[in-house]
């Protein structure tokens, strides 16, 4: 017997680790009413990290053949969950089966679809704070710590061949265990961007301190690792020196964000720019919503102002 309840209403599941504690909770009710979507709501599904196979597929067969469960962003979980269910899906985006991860379930026509969204809100997120022509002015390099979901998909972006001369010079992936690298490295290989990439075995945090010394100035610093929301602390110790005029850049928007204070110490003395995860919070759940609802809400200009200002006026008071 199934541990999930028969939705009542139209309703969109948050699969994460600790969901209750996200602003998503008290903005999607405003978003919903802004929106149209009245009669909607959303319900968390809390796992573990890494957890058993069994619990994302009685999650995800569920969300499947309840006729109100209209479907999922899913964050953290993104890698373990598609290789869990992929049998599950009926169909697989182009993007999802590129990058072996899903962020969103939706149902078309009765069907179970699985979307890799990321692609789209981190590279929405990346452009809408980095300085134009940022890469191609400064030659800077990139470092993204961690080799989940969020970084196959933001380097994806940024390695673009449609970027032009505005691609980093350098990218630098680092994690704490070896197979995410293994599965990143031939994503990357797939893409030939010709883009250099250096993968790095990380187990510490000193072990990331020492990529970022080695950092161009300008380079973006980015904490994809969920450390200060999933779990305590961060990638990097206080003793790690930021690059000179670089952008550090945290995913996480709630939580302990110690990688976060780390930057905003060295704001003045490094001449950094330091960005929050809130826009790609407001991106990643924006996308998910339009699929899962069949809805269109713009990525700019006024009506997603308006959007991100109700976001900001209920999740931050």
């Amino acid at each position: 017997m199934s541990r999930y309840a028969p939705a009542t209403r139209p309703t969109l599941y948050f699969i994460g680790v600790t969901t209750a504690k996200s602003s998503i909770m008290r903005v999607f009710p405003a978003w919903a009413a802004h929106l149209g979507l009245d009669d909607a709501e959303i319900r968390g599904i809390d796992f573990p990290l890494h957890a058993e196979p069994a619990a994302y597929r009685e999650a995800v067969a569920f969300i499947k053949a309840d006729p109100l469960s209209l479907g999922a962003l899913v964050t953290t979980h993104k890698i373990d969950l598609y290789h869990a269910c992929r049998d599950l899906f009926d169909e697989v985006d182009p993007h999802a089966l590129f990058m072996g991860e899903t962020s969103c379930l939706s149902k078309q026509g009765g069907r179970l679809v699985c979307h890799a969204k990321d692609p789209i809100s981190s590279g929405l997120a990346l452009d809408g704070f980095l300085p134009r022509h940022h890469f191609a002015r400064t030659g800077a390099e990139l470092f993204s710590i961690g080799a989940g979901g969020s970084t196959i998909a933001l380097t994806w972006h940024m390695m673009r061949a449609s970027r032009g001369p505005d691609r980093p010079s350098r990218i630098v992936v680092s994690n704490r265990s070896g197979p995410r690298l293994d599965e990143i490295r031939r994503i990357h290989a797939e893409l030939a961007s010709g883009v250099p990439v250096d993968y790095v075995l990380a187990p510490s945090p000193a072990d990331n301190d020492a990529v970022v010394a080695a950092l161009k100035p300008g380079s973006l610093v980015i904490n994809a690792t969920g450390l200060g929301k999933d779990a305590p602390g961060s990638p990097l110790t206080d003793a790690a020196r930021f690059p000179e005029n670089g952008i550090a850049w945290d995913l996480n928007y709630r939580g302990d964000l110690v990688f976060l204070d780390q930057a905003l110490r060295l704001e003045a003395e490094r001449n950094l720019q330091v960005e929050d995860g809130w826009t790609y919070f407001i991106h990643g759940w924006t996308q998910v919503i339009a699929e899962v609802f069949h809805i269109d809400i713009p990525t700019s200009g006024p009506s997603f102002e308006e959007i991100s200002a109700i976001a900001a006026r209920v999740a931050k008071g």
